[in-house]
C-alpha cells in the first residue's frame, strides 16, 4: 500500500510537471512577439509593452511603416496568437 501510495504520489508530480512545461513552451516573450511582426517586412518597432488585458498578458508593439504609418500590434503571450490589430 505504501509503493501504491508512493507511485501515485510520483505520477501526480510528474503530470503537473508536464503541464507546466507545455505552458512555458507556448508562452511568447516580449522580445519574441516583436520580432515576430517586423519579420519579413520593413517596419521598426517604436515600443514595445506587456499589459493584462481581460486577465491576459498581452503584448502590444508599437511599429513604424516604411510610409511613416503607426501600427499597433496585440499579440497574445500565451498562445502568440495576434488577436487585435489596430491602425492609427
Amino acid at each position: 500500500m505504501k509503493n501504491l501510495s508512493r507511485a501515485l504520489m510520483l505520477f501526480l508530480w510528474m503530470d503537473c510537471s508536464v503541464a507546466q512545461s507545455n505552458t512555458m513552451l507556448s508562452y511568447v516573450s516580449l522580445d519574441e512577439a516583436a520580432q515576430q511582426i517586423i519579420e519579413g517586412t520593413y517596419d521598426k518597432v517604436l515600443g514595445a509593452q506587456t499589459e493584462i488585458i481581460n486577465g491576459q498578458e498581452v503584448h502590444i508593439i508599437k511599429v513604424i511603416t516604411p510610409d511613416g504609418r503607426i501600427r499597433y500590434y496585440r499579440i497574445e503571450a500565451e498562445t502568440g496568437q495576434n488577436f487585435n490589430e489596430t491602425h492609427s
